[in-house]
């Protein structure tokens, strides 16, 4: 198979309960095979990553939010993974934005993406579940991930990982 090279954009969405909006998608060649995860995509030609950031989160979630509401890059991670045939050699950024329960509310999930089902998870359920989720070890990331609106620091690089032969 060939391994298609992919940068990806992706956006932690916290609520004021500082509850992480997942979508929720699945492998239509491997029954059974679903995850969880978080809003965000393909950084499409000519875009940046905030760019692409923006208009991930408007595509997936109706939500306009403008540049200056995300954060810093959080975390980085380069994944491997297949899905429908395909092979992917993914490097992602992961940026933090705080919404409203007034944005809440107006949020319109309804992509090809989740059309598997979202939720908002608590940090207390991402530890418990035994659904998965991506990126994996999610629950064990460092937690002020979601306080570092505003402060400049380096971003954590959770590491380089194979999705479909590293345990979870």
């Amino acid at each position: 198979m060939t391994l298609t090279l992919r940068w990806t954009s992706r956006v932690l969405l916290v609520d004021g309960d500082d509850r992480l909006l997942l979508l929720c998608g699945r492998d239509p060649r491997r029954p059974g095979a679903r995850w969880w995860f978080t809003v965000g995509g393909g950084v499409e030609e000519g875009e940046s990553y905030l760019q692409a950031a923006v208009r991930e989160v408007w595509e997936e979630t109706a939500l306009s939010l403008p540049v200056g509401r995300l954060g810093p890059v959080v975390w980085t991670r380069q994944a491997i993974f297949s899905v429908d045939g395909r092979v992917f050699d993914q490097y992602e950024e992961y940026r933090l934005a705080r919404v409203t329960a007034e944005e809440v509310r107006a949020m319109n999930v309804q992509t090809e993406e989740a059309r598997y089902g979202h939720r908002w998870w608590s940090a207390a359920e991402l530890a418990t579940t035994a659904e998965t989720v991506r990126p994996k070890g999610m629950a064990s990331l460092p937690p002020d991930a979601l306080s570092a609106v505003g402060l400049e620091r380096t971003p954590v690089h959770l590491g380089n990982f194979n999705e479909d032969t590293d345990p979870e």
